[in-house]
C-alpha cells in the first residue's frame, strides 16, 4: 500500500516538475529502475507494487515521441542510449530471474511494445536481436504459466517483423556448437570475469529467494552474481556490467529442460520451437496464436530458414503426430453421412459446443478436431516456402497416411472399411494445397505411369484394394469408394487421370488399324463405318442371338433433328451421328422420359457446357494434345488392357439392370466425369461409337450395347413393361406417391438410369465437339 502511495506521489512530482530533455528524462527512468535493485530489501513483493512498470512505460513513450519528432529512419539519442548501453540485455536478465515476481511479464510486454510501436528497423542491431533471441528461449518452457499471454504476443510480433523483412530470419538461426567446446569457453569467460574482480549487478540481498529457480522438469536454475553493487552508481559502468551478466544463458549457468533442447546437426530455430511448445497450451486462444505464428514463419522465402524449419525442429513430427492422435481418437464406427455433412471446417475456429448442437452425434467433437487440424496442416503447407512445403507434405504422407490410415483402409471389417473410406473421401474433398494433394494422390494411386497389365494391377496394394472396393459386396462401401474417386478426378492434378486411365490409352491399341481408301471413308447405309467389326461378329457379343439384337438402323430410326454439320478435315465422325447413336441406344419401348416434362436431352446440355468449361480450366496447364496421336506412331501390336479402374467401371456398367439404383447413379456419375476430360484419347475411347475396335477390346459404347441387347430379351418377359416403367420414373421424381411394390423394380430403375446416362453422354459429346470446332 505504501509503495502505491509512493508511486502516485512520484507521478504528481513528475507532472509538476519542468520537462527535461528527452534523453535526460529517458536516463532518469532507466536509473530509477536500476536503483530499485540497490535500495530494495524486499525482493518478494510483486513488480506491480513497484514503480518499475510505470518507468518502463515512460521509457517507451519517450522512444516513440523521439521517433515521431525526427525524420524517418533517423536514430535519436534515447534510442542510441538504449542500444549502446545494452538495456535490452539487462532487462532480459531481470526477466529471466523474474525478480521481483512478475518482472518476466513486464519485460515481455516491453519488448513486444518496443518492436510493435517503433517504426524503424530494430532487429538488425546486435543489441536488439541478441537479447530478443535469448528471450525467445524463455517462451513456452512451461505451459499454462501466468506469462503465456505475454509470451505469445511477443513471439507473434517477432514473426510479424520477420514477415516484413524475411532476411532478418537469419539472425534467429543459431549455430549449434560442440557442447564440450562451448562449456570450456563458458568456464574460461567466467574465470576471466572473476579475475577482474567483477561482482554481481544484483546484490545477494537483491536476489534473496531467487538463488534457485525451478523449471517444469524440477531441475534447479542457479543464478550467479557477476558485478558489484558499488559500481551501480556509475552511470556509464552500469550497462557495460549488465552486458557482462547477459552475454548468454549459459554464462548465467541456467540449466535448460531436456524437452526444450533439440539436438540439431547445424542450426537451431528457437523461435519455431517456442511456438511449437505453445501450440500445446490448454488455452485455445494461445494455441491458435502459436499456429498463426508458425504460419508466418513457414512462408518466409529464406532457403536456410526452410531447411532449418524441417530438419532442425520438430514441426513435421508435431503436425503428423497430432494428426495420428486425433485420428485414433475417432470412434471405430461413424456414419458416412455425418462425416460428409459435418459443417465446414476452419482450423482457427474450432470452438464446438456439444451442448448447443442440436445435430450432435457420438464422435462429432473428435471428428471436428481431426478435420480442423488437417485443415491447419493443409493451409500451413499451402503457405509454406516450396522446400518446406514438400518436406512437410512428405512427412504427412509417410507418418500419417501410410502408417496410420493405410492399415485402416486395408482391413477386412466392413464397418472399418466404410468409416476409413468416408474419412479419406472427406480428406480428398478438403485438401487444397497442391503439394499435399500430390502426396495424397501418390498415397492412393502410387507413382506408376507405365501402361497396366492384368498381371501387375496389384503393384500398389492400396490402389488395387480401393478400386476393388468400387465393386464390393457391400453397396455402401462401393458407393463411398466411387464417390471418393469421383472427387479425386475433379482435383487439379494431372497424375490422377493419367494413372487411372490415360496411360493405358496412350498407344491407341484399342483400335484396329486399317489404312482407309476413299470408299471406306463414306458412311454406309446402316450408319456404320465400312470396315468396322459387326456387333454380331464381335467376340464380346457372341451370347446375343440375331433375333434378340437391334439393328443399327432401328437405333437410328428415332433420331432427333440432325445437328448442323461441321465439316472436319481430320476424319472425325460428324457430331450429329455420335449424338444420335447415344440417344437411340435405348429403344422406344424402354424409354419413359418423353412422357415427363423437363427430362429431355436438352436439359443435360447446360450442365455439360458448364462442367466441360470447368474441366478445361483445370486441364489447361497440362498441355494435352488437341488431336489423337498418329496411328503410325502407335504400338498397335501391343495387347490392350483398359486398366483396372475402367475394367471395374465397365463391369459395374454391364450389370446396371441388376444393381441398386444408388449404385447405378454413382457408377454413371464417375463415367460421365471421365468423359468430360478434354483429352482426345479419352474422347475417342469413351464417346466415339464409330471407333474401329480391335478384336477382343471393348469401349463404353460397346458395353452399353450389350446391356441394351440383354434388356431387349428381358423386356419380352415383363407384362405391362412400359406403364410400370413410367410409374417408377414418376415415383423417383416425386410426381407419384409411394404405393405397392412393383415387380422387377431394380430392372426398371436400371433402365431409367441407362436412358438418362445415354442422354448425358450425348450432351457431353455435343458440347465437346462444338468446343473443339470453335476457334
Amino acid at each position: 500500500m505504501f509503495s502505491k502511495f509512493t508511486s502516485i506521489l512520484q507521478h504528481a512530482v513528475e507532472a509538476l516538475a519542468p520537462s527535461l530533455p528527452l534523453q535526460e528524462d529517458f536516463v532518469y527512468h532507466w536509473k530509477a529502475i536500476t536503483h530499485y535493485y540497490i535500495e530494495t530489501s524486499d525482493d518478494k513483493a510483486p513488480v506491480t507494487d513497484t514503480n518499475i512498470p510505470s518507468h518502463l512505460e515512460q521509457m517507451l513513450d519517450i522512444l516513440v515521441q523521439e521517433e515521431n519528432e525526427r525524420e524517418s529512419g533517423e536514430t535519436g539519442p534515447c534510442m542510441e542510449y538504449l542500444l549502446h548501453h545494452k538495456i535490452l540485455e539487462t532487462l532480459y536478465t531481470l526477466g529471466k530471474a523474474d525478480c521481483p515476481p512478475g518482472m518476466k511479464q513486464q519485460v515481455l510486454a516491453f519488448y513486444t511494445k518496443l518492436l510493435g510501436r517503433i517504426r524503424q528497423p530494430l532487429l538488425p542491431h546486435i543489441n536488439v536481436h541478441r537479447p530478443v533471441q535469448k528471450l525467445i528461449r524463455l517462451c513456452g518452457e512451461v505451459l499454462a504459466t501466468p506469462t503465456e499471454n505475454e509470451e505469445i504476443q511477443f513471439l507473434c510480433i517477432v514473426c510479424a517483423k520477420l514477415k516484413q523483412d524475411p532476411y532478418l530470419v537469419n539472425f534467429f538461426l543459431e549455430v549449434i556448437q560442440d557442447p564440450v567446446l562451448h562449456l570450456y569457453r563458458r568456464q574460461s569467460k567466467l574465470k576471466a570475469m572473476a579475475s577482474k574482480g567483477s561482482a554481481s549487478v544484483f546484490t545477494e540481498d537483491m536476489l534473496k529467494g531467487q538463488d534457485s529457480l525451478t523449471t517444469d522438469t524440477g531441475q534447479p536454475e542457479e543464478i550467479h552474481s557477476a558485478a558489484g553493487a558499488e559500481q551501480m552508481e556509475k552511470e556509464d559502468d552500469l550497462p557495460q556490467q549488465a552486458d557482462d551478466l547477459s552475454f548468454s544463458p549459459d554464462e548465467l549457468n541456467v540449466t535448460s529442460s531436456p524437452e526444450s533442447s533439440t539436438v540439431c546437426p547445424n542450426q537451431d530455430y528457437n523461435l519455431v520451437n517456442s511456438l511449437l511448445n505453445l501450440t500445446k497450451s490448454p488455452d485455445g486462444r494461445i494455441a491458435v496464436k502459436a499456429c498463426e505464428g508458425l504460419m508466418l514463419l513457414v512462408s518466409l522465402p529464406e532457403p536456410a530458414a526452410a531447411k532449418c524449419l524441417t530438419q532442425s525442429t520438430c514441426l513435421c513430427e508435431l503436425l503428423t503426430d497430432r494428426l495420428a492422435t486425433l485420428y485414433k481418437a475417432l470412434p471405430q464406427s461413424l456414419d458416412p453421412l455425418d462425416i460428409e455433412t459435418v459443417e465446414a471446417i476452419n482450423w482457427g475456429l474450432d470452438s464446438y459446443s456439444h451442448k448447443e448442437d442440436a445435430s450432435a452425434f457420438p464422435g462429432k467433437r473428435a471428428l471436428i478436431s481431426f478435420l480442423s487440424w488437417f485443415d491447419y496442416c493443409d493451409q500451413l503447407i499451402k503457405e509454406a516456402q516450396k522446400t518446406a512445403a514438400v518436406a512437410m507434405a512428405k512427412a504427412v504422407r509417410e507418418r500419417f497416411f501410410i502408417d496410420v490410415m493405410e492399415p485402416q483402409l486395408m482391413q477386412t471389417s466392413e464397418i472399418g472399411i466404410l468409416t476409413s473410406t468416408a474419412l479419406l473421401h472427406r480428406i480428398v474433398r478438403q485438401v487444397t494445397s497442391d503439394v499435399l494433394l500430390q502426396e495424397v494422390v501418390y498415397f492412393i494411386l502410387g507413382e506408376h505411369r507405365e501402361p497396366e497389365t492384368l498381371t501387375d494391377i496389384n503393384r500398389h496394394p492400396l490402389r488395387h484394394r480401393l478400386i476393388e472396393h468400387c465393386d464390393h459386396i457391400s453397396d455402401e462401401i462401393s458407393i463411398m469408394t466411387l464417390r471418393m474417386f469421383e472427387h479425386l478426378l475433379q482435383k487439379p492434378n494431372e497424375h490422377i487421370l493419367y494413372n487411372l486411365v490415360l496411360r493405358n490409352l496412350e498407344e491407341r491399341n484399342y483400335m484396329e488399324y486399317k489404312p482407309l481408301c476413299q470408299e471406306d471413308k463414306d458412311v454406309v447405309e446402316n450408319g456404320q463405318i465400312a470396315g468396322a467389326v459387326d456387333l454380331e461378329e464381335d467376340p464380346l457379343f457372341t451370347d446375343l442371338s440375331p433375333d434378340n439384337t437391334l439393328s443399327t438402323q432401328e437405333w437410328l430410326s428415332a433420331s432427333p433433328p440432325v445437328s448442323p454439320e461441321h465439316p472436319k478435315n481430320d476424319g472425325k465422325t460428324e457430331v450429329h451421328k455420335i449424338v444420335n447413336s447415344f440417344l437411340c441406344l435405348v429403344p422406344d419401348e424402354a424409354k419413359s422420359s418423353y412422357h415427363v416434362e423437363g427430362t429431355g436431352y436438352d436439359t443435360y446440355l447446360r450442365d455439360a457446357h458448364r462442367q466441360f468449361r470447368d474441366y478445361c480450366v483445370i486441364c489447361l496447364r497440362w498441355e494435352w494434345p488437341g488431336s489423337p496421336r498418329s496411328l503410325e506412331k502407335c504400338n498397335l501390336e501391343a495387347s490392350f488392357f483398359e486398366g483396372h479402374f475402367l475394367k471395374v467401371l465397365f463391369e459395374r456398367m454391364g450389370r446396371i439392370l441388376d444393381q441398386p439404383y444408388d449404385v447405378n447413379l454413382q457408377v454413371t456419375s464417375v463415367l460421365s466425369k471421365l468423359s468430360l476430360f478434354p483429352h482426345p484419347h479419352i474422347h475417342e475411347y469413351l464417346l466415339d461409337p464409330y471407333v474401329n475396335l480391335a478384336s477382343g477390346c471393348r469401349s463404353l459404347f460397346s458395353v452399353i450395347v450389350r446391356v441394351v441387347g440383354d434388356l431387349m430379351v428381358r423386356i419380352q418377359r415383363i407384362p405391362d413393361f412400359t406403364p410400370k416403367l413410367l410409374l417408377v420414373r414418376k415415383r423417383l421424381l416425386g410426381l407419384e406417391p409411394e404405393g405397392p411394390i412393383i415387380d422387377h423394380m431394380t430392372l426398371l430403375e436400371g433402365v431409367i438410369v441407362l436412358e438418362e446416362f445415354c442422354k448425358e453422354l450425348a450432351a457431353i459429346a455435343f458440347v465437346k465437339y462444338h468446343a473443339s470446332s470453335t476457334p
